[in-house]
C-alpha cells in the first residue's frame, strides 16, 4: 500500500490561518498517524481509492478543520428516520466524522460495528481517529471502492453527498491527492527521496515550462496538443490516452511512472 500519513493530507487541504489554521492542524496530526493502518483495514488501497476517500473526506471536513458539522444540530430535532425520537436528539446526535453520522440510530449502529458508545457518548465520533474510522466504516457499507475503481468521481459525490453538492471542490481535491500519491509512488520508485533534477508532478490546471516539455514530447509521439505550457482539457485527454496505450494507470497525472515512460516512448516511436 502507498504510505500514506499526515504529509498527504496537508498536501491535499486548502490553509487556513489562525485558530482554523490549528483546528486543522490538530486532526491531521491526529487523524494521519491511523491514516494508513486505518485504510488498509478497509481495503481503500489504491491510488485512486486513497485520493477519492482523501477528496471526499476533506470536502466533508471542510478542509479538514472540523470534525463536527457547524450547524447545531436543530433541523434533526423530531426526525424519527433518523431515531431522533427524544427532546434534544438532533443536536446531540448532529453530524460528527470525516464523513457526518448523524441521527440517534446511526449512532448506535455505528457504535455497534466499531465498538464504541456512540450513542452513550455521541461527541467521541468527533475524536480524530475514530471520525476517520467512521468515514472508513461508512465508505465500506455504500461500496464505495467500486466507484473509485472507475475512477467515477460523480458516482463516489453521490454515494457521499447525497447529491453532486461542491463537485468542483471535491474534484480539485480528487487531483491534489492523486499528485500526492504519486509524488509518494515516485520516492519508492527511486528508493528514496527525489534529486532536485527530478521532474515536477504535474495535473490539470498546472501551468509552466514543465507543462510545455510534457505537451512537446507528446507532440512528438503523435499527439494534437498545443505547446501552450497549460495543462488544460486536450492535454488530459493525451496524457490519459498515453498512459492507457502503456500500461499506466490512466488518471490524467504525470507522475515519475509516466515521466520515465515518456523518453522509451518516443526511442519506438
Amino acid at each position: 500500500m502507498i504510505p500514506v500519513d499526515n504529509q498527504t493530507m496537508r498536501e491535499v487541504a486548502p490553509s487556513f490561518a489562525g485558530e482554523w489554521a490549528e483546528r486543522q492542524a490538530a486532526i491531521i496530526a491526529a487523524a494521519g498517524e491511523a491514516l494508513r493502518p486505518t485504510l488498509e483495514a478497509y481495503q481503500i488501497t489504491t491510488r485512486l481509492r486513497i485520493a477519492h476517500f482523501l477528496a471526499q473526506t476533506c470536502q466533508e471536513s471542510a478542509g479538514f478543520r472540523t470534525s463536527e458539522e457547524f450547524a447545531d444540530g436543530e433541523a434533526y430535532e423530531g426526525r424519527a428516520d433518523l431515531g431522533n425520537v427524544h427532546d434534544g436528539d438532533g443536536p446531540r446526535y448532529k453530524g460528527r466524522g470525516l464523513l457526518m453520522l448523524t441521527g440517534r440510530a446511526n449512532y448506535r449502529e455505528y457504535g455497534k460495528a466499531l465498538q464504541a458508545d456512540l450513542e452513550g457518548n455521541p461527541t467521541l465520533a468527533a475524536e480524530p481517529v475514530l471520525a476517520l474510522r467512521i468515514a472508513c466504516e461508512y465508505w465500506k457499507r455504500h461500496d464505495i471502492n467500486a466507484a473509485c475503481d472507475q475512477d467515477d468521481l460523480m458516482r463516489v459525490t453521490r454515494l457521499v453527498n447525497g447529491g453532486l453538492t461542491g463537485l468542483p471542490a471535491r474534484r480539485a481535491y480528487t487531483a491534489k491527492a492523486k499528485a500526492a500519491l504519486a509524488r509518494i509512488e515516485g520516492i519508492q520508485l527511486s528508493g528514496g527521496p527525489p534529486p532536485p533534477q527530478a521532474r515536477l508532478v504535474l495535473w490539470p490546471g498546472s501551468q509552466g515550462e514543465e507543462v510545455a516539455s510534457l505537451q512537446a514530447a507528446l507532440r512528438a509521439l503523435g499527439f494534437a496538443v498545443t505547446v501552450d505550457g497549460d495543462f488544460g482539457p486536450g492535454t488530459e485527454v493525451a496524457v490519459t490516452r498515453f498512459q492507457s496505450e502503456r500500461g499506466l494507470d490512466a488518471d490524467g497525472i504525470v507522475g515519475a511512472q509516466t515521466w520515465a515512460a515518456l523518453p522509451s516512448a518516443q526511442a519506438s516511436a
